[in-house]
C-alpha cells in the first residue's frame, strides 16, 4: 500500500491510494470475517413483542463472551468511571439497558462501514479514489478490523513490535502493524 493522497477540491475531492493484489485480498477477507462475526451477534439478539410492534430493534443485554466481539462491542460504562455507582448497578442494569437499546445500531453502523470498504475495494488490487464520506467509513472499518485482530492476538502494551519469524503470530502481528499504518495515513489525509 502506498500512502493516501488528497486530490481535487470541494465536492470533487478524492482520497486516493493503491493496493496490491494481496493487500486487497487480505483486507477483503478480514472485513468479510468481521461482518460475519457481527452478523452472528446480530442474529442471536433476543426478539420481543414490543420490538415486533414498533419495529425498534433490541439487542443483547449481556456483553459478548468472545474477546474479539467484546472489543468491538464493549460495555458503555465501567465501574471505575463513576465512583457513585456500584459495580452491580453498572454491570447489570445500566450496561444491559444501554446495550439492548444501542447495540443494534452500533452493529448496523459497523456493518455499513465494512460494506463501503468491500464495495470500493479494487478487485485484484489497484487504484482507490474515495470520497471523504467513503474515507471516513474506511477509517471506521479499518479501526474495527484492527481492534478485532488485536483482540485475537492479545495485543497489549507489553507486546513487542516484532515477534521471532518462527512465532505462530508473527505474520498476524505484521498485518496488525500494516492496518495501523494504513489507518494513520488515512487520518492524516483527511485532516
Amino acid at each position: 500500500m502506498r500512502t493516501w493522497k488528497r486530490k481535487g477540491r470541494g465536492a470533487s475531492t478524492r482520497i486516493c491510494s493503491h493496493l496490491d493484489v494481496h493487500e486487497a485480498e487480505l483486507l477483503a477477507s478480514m472485513v468479510t470475517s468481521m461482518r460475519e462475526l457481527l452478523g452472528e451477534r446480530e442474529s442471536t439478539a433476543p426478539r420481543d413483542e414490543l420490538s415486533d410492534v414498533t419495529g425498534i430493534p433490541t439487542g443483547h443485554t449481556a456483553a459478548p463472551t468472545d474477546a474479539t466481539l467484546g472489543r468491538l462491542l464493549p460495555d458503555f460504562h465501567r465501574p471505575d468511571q463513576d465512583r457513585e455507582l456500584t459495580a452491580d448497578v453498572v454491570n447489570g442494569d445500566v450496561n444491559g439497558a444501554l446495550r439492548s437499546v444501542h447495540e443494534p445500531y452500533i452493529i448496523d453502523a459497523k456493518m455499513a462501514a465494512a460494506q463501503v470498504v468491500l464495495d470500493t475495494l479494487p478487485q485484484g488490487g489497484g487504484d482507490l479514489a474515495l470520497t471523504e464520506e467513503q474515507a471516513a467509513e474506511w477509517l471506521t472499518a479499518l479501526n474495527d478490523v484492527r481492534l478485532a485482530l488485536g483482540a485475537m492476538l492479545g495485543i497489549s502494551e507489553d507486546t513487542p513490535d516484532q515477534l521471532p519469524p518462527d512465532h505462530p503470530h508473527a505474520a498476524h502481528l505484521d498485518v496488525y502493524h500494516w492496518l495501523t499504518v494504513m489507518q494513520e495515513l488515512l487520518v492524516e489525509s483527511l485532516v
